[in-house]
Protein backbone atom coordinates (compact mmCIF):
# COMPACT_ATOMS: atom_id res chain seq x y z
CA UNK A 1 0.00 0.00 0.00
CA UNK A 2 1.26 3.53 -1.31
CA UNK A 3 -1.11 5.68 0.91
CA UNK A 4 0.82 7.82 3.08
CA UNK A 5 -2.03 8.59 4.92
CA UNK A 6 -3.58 7.68 8.63
CA UNK A 7 -7.00 7.58 7.82
CA UNK A 8 -6.46 5.05 4.70
CA UNK A 9 -3.82 3.44 6.74
CA UNK A 10 -5.38 2.27 10.09
CA UNK A 11 -8.31 1.07 7.95
CA UNK A 12 -6.72 -0.88 5.46
CA UNK A 13 -3.31 -2.22 7.25
CA UNK A 14 -4.75 -5.90 7.69
CA UNK A 15 -3.33 -9.37 8.29
CA UNK A 16 -3.20 -11.83 5.49
CA UNK A 17 -6.70 -13.01 4.39
CA UNK A 18 -7.28 -16.49 4.87
CA UNK A 19 -8.53 -18.94 2.82
CA UNK A 20 -12.28 -17.65 3.23
CA UNK A 21 -11.20 -14.60 1.77
CA UNK A 22 -12.68 -12.52 4.52
CA UNK A 23 -12.97 -8.87 3.78
CA UNK A 24 -12.99 -7.97 8.05
CA UNK A 25 -10.20 -9.41 10.22
CA UNK A 26 -10.82 -12.79 11.85
CA UNK A 27 -10.34 -13.12 15.40
CA UNK A 28 -7.70 -15.22 16.20
CA UNK A 29 -8.34 -16.99 19.87
CA UNK A 30 -5.69 -19.11 19.68
CA UNK A 31 -3.14 -19.74 22.79
CA UNK A 32 -0.72 -21.85 20.35
CA UNK A 33 -0.06 -22.67 16.83
CA UNK A 34 1.61 -25.90 15.25
CA UNK A 35 4.77 -26.46 13.24
CA UNK A 36 4.84 -28.18 10.29
CA UNK A 37 8.05 -30.53 11.28
CA UNK A 38 10.47 -30.99 13.77
CA UNK A 39 12.47 -28.49 11.35
CA UNK A 40 9.86 -25.88 11.02
CA UNK A 41 10.00 -26.23 14.34
CA UNK A 42 13.27 -25.63 15.45
CA UNK A 43 14.03 -22.66 13.76
CA UNK A 44 10.89 -21.00 14.54
CA UNK A 45 12.34 -21.26 18.27
CA UNK A 46 16.22 -20.77 16.98
CA UNK A 47 14.22 -17.35 15.63
CA UNK A 48 15.70 -17.91 12.40
CA UNK A 49 12.12 -17.81 10.90
CA UNK A 50 9.12 -14.38 11.97
CA UNK A 51 5.80 -16.31 12.79
CA UNK A 52 3.42 -17.26 15.21
CA UNK A 53 4.54 -19.47 18.50
CA UNK A 54 2.60 -18.70 21.26
CA UNK A 55 0.17 -16.11 21.58
CA UNK A 56 1.90 -14.69 25.14
CA UNK A 57 4.82 -13.57 22.18
CA UNK A 58 2.53 -12.87 19.40
CA UNK A 59 -0.63 -13.11 17.87
CA UNK A 60 -2.08 -12.32 14.18
CA UNK A 61 -4.67 -9.80 15.96
CA UNK A 62 -1.89 -8.31 18.17
CA UNK A 63 0.83 -7.92 15.37
CA UNK A 64 -2.20 -5.91 13.26
CA UNK A 65 -2.98 -3.54 15.88
CA UNK A 66 1.21 -2.86 16.68
CA UNK A 67 1.56 -2.46 12.88
CA UNK A 68 -1.17 -0.12 12.90
CA UNK A 69 0.08 2.14 16.05
CA UNK A 70 3.66 1.93 13.88
CA UNK A 71 2.58 3.37 11.16
CA UNK A 72 0.69 6.05 12.68
CA UNK A 73 3.24 7.02 15.09
CA UNK A 74 6.04 6.73 12.49
CA UNK A 75 8.08 3.60 14.85
CA UNK A 76 9.98 0.88 13.21
CA UNK A 77 8.65 -1.58 15.68
CA UNK A 78 6.41 -2.30 18.75
CA UNK A 79 4.55 -4.60 21.33
CA UNK A 80 1.00 -4.73 22.81
CA UNK A 81 0.36 -5.13 26.74
CA UNK A 82 -2.67 -5.97 28.64
CA UNK A 83 -2.63 -2.29 29.70
CA UNK A 84 -1.21 1.00 29.51
CA UNK A 85 0.14 0.61 32.77
CA UNK A 86 1.64 -2.88 32.09
CA UNK A 87 3.42 -0.91 28.49
CA UNK A 88 5.04 1.76 31.32
CA UNK A 89 6.05 -0.66 34.16
CA UNK A 90 7.30 -3.73 31.40
CA UNK A 91 9.31 -0.62 29.11
CA UNK A 92 11.44 0.22 32.15
CA UNK A 93 11.76 -2.46 34.00
CA UNK A 94 13.38 -4.24 30.26
CA UNK A 95 15.10 -1.20 29.55
CA UNK A 96 16.73 -0.54 33.43
CA UNK A 97 19.31 -2.16 35.61
CA UNK A 98 19.52 -2.11 39.37
CA UNK A 99 20.83 1.17 40.00
CA UNK A 100 19.87 3.00 37.42
CA UNK A 101 18.24 6.56 37.33
CA UNK A 102 14.88 8.28 35.78
CA UNK A 103 14.49 12.20 35.08
CA UNK A 104 10.78 12.68 34.93
CA UNK A 105 8.38 15.65 34.92
CA UNK A 106 7.07 15.67 38.04
CA UNK A 107 3.12 16.09 35.97
CA UNK A 108 3.17 12.04 34.79
CA UNK A 109 0.10 9.88 35.76
CA UNK A 110 -0.71 8.82 39.43
CA UNK A 111 -0.24 5.22 38.88
CA UNK A 112 3.58 6.04 36.87
CA UNK A 113 4.45 8.12 39.90
CA UNK A 114 3.52 5.09 42.65
CA UNK A 115 5.85 3.34 40.20
CA UNK A 116 8.78 5.59 40.08
CA UNK A 117 8.44 6.33 44.08
CA UNK A 118 7.21 2.61 45.62
CA UNK A 119 8.05 -0.24 42.91
CA UNK A 120 11.26 0.72 40.85
CA UNK A 121 13.35 1.96 44.25
CA UNK A 122 12.94 -1.99 45.76
CA UNK A 123 15.64 -2.76 42.37
CA UNK A 124 17.28 0.39 43.50
CA UNK A 125 16.32 2.42 40.76
CA UNK A 126 15.69 6.23 41.97
CA UNK A 127 14.16 8.82 39.84
CA UNK A 128 14.11 12.79 39.97
CA UNK A 129 11.46 14.88 39.07
CA UNK A 130 11.20 18.59 37.08
CA UNK A 131 8.69 20.30 36.66
CA UNK A 132 6.44 21.82 33.33
CA UNK A 133 8.29 25.15 33.81
CA UNK A 134 11.74 24.13 35.08
CA UNK A 135 13.07 22.14 31.71
CA UNK A 136 16.22 24.22 32.60
CA UNK A 137 16.91 22.30 35.18
CA UNK A 138 17.06 19.08 33.59
CA UNK A 139 20.70 19.01 32.91
CA UNK A 140 21.44 19.28 36.20
CA UNK A 141 19.37 16.40 37.39
CA UNK A 142 21.21 13.81 35.07
CA UNK A 143 23.57 11.68 36.90
CA UNK A 144 26.17 9.35 35.65
CA UNK A 145 23.48 6.40 36.07
CA UNK A 146 20.45 8.45 34.16
CA UNK A 147 19.18 5.66 31.50
CA UNK A 148 16.12 7.95 30.61
CA UNK A 149 13.87 11.21 30.47
CA UNK A 150 10.42 10.62 31.00
CA UNK A 151 7.35 12.84 30.19
CA UNK A 152 3.61 13.07 29.03
CA UNK A 153 2.25 15.67 27.25
CA UNK A 154 -0.51 16.98 27.25
CA UNK A 155 -0.22 16.38 30.92
CA UNK A 156 -2.58 14.22 33.33
CA UNK A 157 -4.96 15.73 34.69
CA UNK A 158 -3.99 19.24 34.10
CA UNK A 159 -3.56 19.48 30.65
CA UNK A 160 -0.25 21.72 30.40
CA UNK A 161 2.07 21.03 27.10
CA UNK A 162 5.78 20.33 27.34
CA UNK A 163 8.31 21.03 24.38
CA UNK A 164 8.82 17.67 22.85
CA UNK A 165 11.61 18.73 20.83
CA UNK A 166 13.60 19.83 23.79
CA UNK A 167 13.65 17.21 25.59
CA UNK A 168 14.46 15.33 22.54
CA UNK A 169 17.31 17.48 22.39
CA UNK A 170 18.63 17.25 25.75
CA UNK A 171 18.02 13.24 26.02
CA UNK A 172 20.33 12.62 22.46
CA UNK A 173 22.85 15.15 24.04
CA UNK A 174 23.47 12.83 27.24
CA UNK A 175 22.73 9.76 25.62
CA UNK A 176 19.31 9.04 27.40
CA UNK A 177 16.38 7.00 26.08
CA UNK A 178 13.67 9.72 25.61
CA UNK A 179 10.03 7.76 26.25
CA UNK A 180 7.14 9.63 26.48
CA UNK A 181 3.18 9.28 27.45
CA UNK A 182 1.36 10.19 24.19
CA UNK A 183 -2.16 8.60 25.52
CA UNK A 184 -3.65 12.28 25.67
CA UNK A 185 -3.26 13.20 21.96
CA UNK A 186 -3.05 9.55 20.54
CA UNK A 187 -0.80 8.88 17.27
CA UNK A 188 -3.84 10.82 14.90
CA UNK A 189 -2.81 14.36 16.41
CA UNK A 190 0.84 14.13 17.95
CA UNK A 191 3.64 11.76 17.05
CA UNK A 192 6.76 12.65 19.22
CA UNK A 193 9.07 10.30 17.45
CA UNK A 194 9.11 13.50 15.50
CA UNK A 195 10.34 15.20 17.82
CA UNK A 196 13.40 13.18 18.99
CA UNK A 197 11.44 10.23 21.14
CA UNK A 198 12.93 6.83 21.05
CA UNK A 199 10.08 5.16 22.69
CA UNK A 200 6.01 6.19 22.81
CA UNK A 201 3.79 4.68 24.97
CA UNK A 202 0.13 4.69 24.74
CA UNK A 203 -2.56 3.48 26.86
CA UNK A 204 -4.85 2.24 24.36
CA UNK A 205 -7.72 1.94 26.80
CA UNK A 206 -8.47 5.39 26.20
CA UNK A 207 -8.99 7.26 23.18
CA UNK A 208 -7.66 4.48 20.97
CA UNK A 209 -10.70 1.85 22.28
CA UNK A 210 -12.47 5.08 22.71
CA UNK A 211 -16.18 3.73 24.02
CA UNK A 212 -14.52 2.15 27.26
CA UNK A 213 -15.22 -1.22 26.63
CA UNK A 214 -11.60 -2.92 26.70
CA UNK A 215 -8.17 -2.14 28.27
CA UNK A 216 -4.48 -2.53 26.21
CA UNK A 217 -1.50 -0.46 26.17
CA UNK A 218 1.18 -0.27 23.68
CA UNK A 219 4.58 0.87 23.12
CA UNK A 220 6.36 1.37 19.96
CA UNK A 221 9.45 3.45 18.95
CA UNK A 222 13.27 1.83 17.82
CA UNK A 223 13.76 -1.73 16.83
CA UNK A 224 16.75 -1.93 18.93
CA UNK A 225 14.90 -1.02 21.77
CA UNK A 226 11.49 -2.93 21.35
CA UNK A 227 13.48 -5.91 20.61
CA UNK A 228 14.65 -5.45 24.52
CA UNK A 229 11.13 -5.27 25.76
CA UNK A 230 9.97 -7.96 23.51
CA UNK A 231 12.39 -10.27 24.88
CA UNK A 232 11.56 -9.22 28.81
CA UNK A 233 7.60 -9.65 27.78
CA UNK A 234 7.35 -12.70 26.36
CA UNK A 235 8.96 -14.35 29.52
CA UNK A 236 7.08 -12.21 32.11
CA UNK A 237 3.66 -12.43 30.49
CA UNK A 238 2.34 -8.87 30.24
CA UNK A 239 1.10 -9.60 26.65
CA UNK A 240 -2.40 -8.00 24.79
CA UNK A 241 -5.17 -10.95 24.72
CA UNK A 242 -6.49 -11.40 21.06
CA UNK A 243 -9.81 -10.22 21.78
CA UNK A 244 -8.74 -7.04 23.00
CA UNK A 245 -6.21 -6.49 20.04
CA UNK A 246 -8.84 -7.11 17.73
CA UNK A 247 -11.50 -4.33 19.25
CA UNK A 248 -8.69 -2.00 19.48
CA UNK A 249 -7.40 -2.67 15.56
CA UNK A 250 -11.15 -2.39 14.26
CA UNK A 251 -11.35 1.10 16.52
CA UNK A 252 -8.18 2.44 15.18
CA UNK A 253 -10.18 2.39 11.96
CA UNK A 254 -12.49 5.45 13.44
CA UNK A 255 -9.97 7.00 15.30
CA UNK A 256 -9.62 10.46 13.12
CA UNK A 257 -12.75 10.65 12.90
CA UNK A 258 -13.85 10.34 16.26
CA UNK A 259 -10.99 12.25 17.61
CA UNK A 260 -12.23 15.53 15.28
CA UNK A 261 -15.23 15.44 16.52
CA UNK A 262 -14.26 15.24 20.00
CA UNK A 263 -11.61 17.92 19.58
CA UNK A 264 -14.58 20.15 18.26
CA UNK A 265 -16.90 19.30 20.94
CA UNK A 266 -13.90 20.22 23.38
CA UNK A 267 -12.99 23.12 21.89
CA UNK A 268 -16.68 24.22 22.47
CA UNK A 269 -16.86 23.01 25.64
CA UNK A 270 -13.25 24.89 26.64
CA UNK A 271 -15.11 28.06 25.25
CA UNK A 272 -17.91 28.31 26.93
CA UNK A 273 -16.16 27.63 30.25
CA UNK A 274 -14.06 30.69 30.48
CA UNK A 275 -16.71 32.84 29.86
CA UNK A 276 -18.46 31.40 33.22
CA UNK A 277 -18.38 33.26 36.05
CA UNK A 278 -17.73 30.47 38.28
CA UNK A 279 -14.87 29.67 36.82
CA UNK A 280 -11.63 30.89 37.85
CA UNK A 281 -9.48 29.49 34.34
CA UNK A 282 -9.51 27.11 31.98
CA UNK A 283 -6.90 24.70 30.35
CA UNK A 284 -7.17 23.66 26.97
CA UNK A 285 -4.29 23.00 24.39
CA UNK A 286 -6.04 24.94 21.49
CA UNK A 287 -7.42 28.08 23.68
CA UNK A 288 -5.23 31.06 23.20
CA UNK A 289 -5.48 31.84 26.75
CA UNK A 290 -3.58 28.43 27.43
CA UNK A 291 0.17 29.33 28.39
CA UNK A 292 1.98 26.75 26.31
CA UNK A 293 -0.88 27.47 23.25
CA UNK A 294 1.83 28.43 20.46
CA UNK A 295 4.05 24.98 21.83
CA UNK A 296 0.80 23.20 21.27
CA UNK A 297 0.18 24.25 17.80
CA UNK A 298 3.74 23.31 16.96
CA UNK A 299 3.80 19.83 18.18
CA UNK A 300 -0.23 18.68 17.83
CA UNK A 301 -3.00 18.89 14.54
CA UNK A 302 -5.73 19.76 17.21
CA UNK A 303 -6.19 20.21 21.16
CA UNK A 304 -7.51 16.86 21.69
CA UNK A 305 -10.40 15.67 24.08
CA UNK A 306 -9.36 17.42 27.80
CA UNK A 307 -10.47 20.08 28.97
CA UNK A 308 -9.20 21.32 32.94
CA UNK A 309 -10.89 24.26 34.58
CA UNK A 310 -10.65 25.65 38.01
CA UNK A 311 -13.56 25.98 39.76
CA UNK A 312 -14.02 28.94 42.57
CA UNK A 313 -14.49 27.23 46.06
CA UNK A 314 -12.14 24.96 46.20
CA UNK A 315 -12.48 20.98 47.15
CA UNK A 316 -15.78 21.61 48.61
CA UNK A 317 -17.60 22.93 44.98
CA UNK A 318 -15.73 20.14 43.11
CA UNK A 319 -17.81 18.19 45.19
CA UNK A 320 -20.62 20.12 45.15
CA UNK A 321 -20.35 20.02 41.59
CA UNK A 322 -20.01 16.34 40.58
CA UNK A 323 -23.01 16.13 43.07
CA UNK A 324 -25.00 18.10 40.46
CA UNK A 325 -23.70 16.73 37.44
CA UNK A 326 -26.49 14.83 35.74
CA UNK A 327 -26.04 13.32 31.94
CA UNK A 328 -22.18 13.37 31.73
CA UNK A 329 -20.45 10.33 33.59
CA UNK A 330 -18.47 10.25 37.01
CA UNK A 331 -15.71 7.84 36.24
CA UNK A 332 -12.23 8.15 36.55
CA UNK A 333 -11.53 6.75 32.72
CA UNK A 334 -11.27 9.03 29.73
CA UNK A 335 -11.69 9.11 25.63
CA UNK A 336 -14.33 7.70 25.47
CA UNK A 337 -17.75 8.20 23.51
CA UNK A 338 -19.23 9.74 26.59
CA UNK A 339 -18.16 12.65 28.65
CA UNK A 340 -16.52 12.36 31.79
CA UNK A 341 -15.78 15.02 34.70
CA UNK A 342 -13.61 13.69 37.82
CA UNK A 343 -12.64 16.37 40.50
CA UNK A 344 -8.54 14.95 41.30
CA UNK A 345 -8.05 17.01 44.56
CA UNK A 346 -10.76 14.55 46.30
CA UNK A 347 -10.88 11.57 44.36
CA UNK A 348 -7.85 10.28 41.88
CA UNK A 349 -5.28 12.54 43.88
CA UNK A 350 -6.30 12.82 47.37
CA UNK A 351 -3.87 10.61 48.66
CA UNK A 352 -1.14 12.72 47.09
CA UNK A 353 0.32 15.74 49.75
CA UNK A 354 -1.03 19.06 48.80
CA UNK A 355 2.23 20.41 47.93
CA UNK A 356 3.04 18.23 45.38
CA UNK A 357 -0.18 17.96 44.24
CA UNK A 358 0.28 21.99 43.28
CA UNK A 359 3.44 21.44 41.83
CA UNK A 360 1.50 18.97 39.26
CA UNK A 361 -1.00 21.66 38.63
CA UNK A 362 -3.62 20.25 40.66
CA UNK A 363 -5.36 22.99 42.29
CA UNK A 364 -8.53 22.13 45.14
CA UNK A 365 -10.70 23.48 42.29
CA UNK A 366 -9.57 21.55 39.40
CA UNK A 367 -12.05 19.77 37.13
CA UNK A 368 -10.97 17.36 34.50
CA UNK A 369 -13.41 17.17 31.53
CA UNK A 370 -13.22 14.47 29.05
CA UNK A 371 -15.41 15.95 26.38
CA UNK A 372 -17.03 13.06 24.37
CA UNK A 373 -19.64 12.84 21.30
CA UNK A 374 -22.47 14.04 22.68
CA UNK A 375 -24.21 16.84 21.18
CA UNK A 376 -21.72 19.80 22.47
CA UNK A 377 -25.09 21.91 23.13
CA UNK A 378 -25.81 18.88 25.68
CA UNK A 379 -22.27 18.67 26.99
CA UNK A 380 -22.20 22.73 27.77
CA UNK A 381 -26.15 22.81 29.21
CA UNK A 382 -25.15 20.25 31.94
CA UNK A 383 -22.41 21.74 32.96
CA UNK A 384 -23.73 24.90 33.12
CA UNK A 385 -26.51 23.69 35.50
CA UNK A 386 -23.89 22.09 37.52
CA UNK A 387 -21.71 24.97 37.88
CA UNK A 388 -25.01 27.14 38.96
Amino acid sequence: MNSKHIETQAIRTQIERSQFLEHSSPLYLTSSYVFEDAEDMRASFADEKQRNIYSRYSNPNTSEFVEKICFMEGAERGYAFASGMSAVFSTFAALLNADDHIVSCRSIFGSTQTLFNNILPKWNISNSYFKIDELDTIESLIQPNTKVIYAESPTNPAVDILDVQRLGDIAKKHGLIFIIDNCFATPYLQQPIKFGADLVIHSATKLIDGQGRVLGGVTVGSSELIQKIYLFSRNTGPALSPFNAWILSKSLETLPVRVDRHCDNALKVATFLESHDNVNFVKYPFLKSHPQYELAKKQMSQGGTIVAFEIKGGIEAGRKFLNAIQLLSLSANLGDTRSIVTHPASTTHAKIPEDIRLQTGITAGLIRVSVGLEHPEDIINDLKQALS
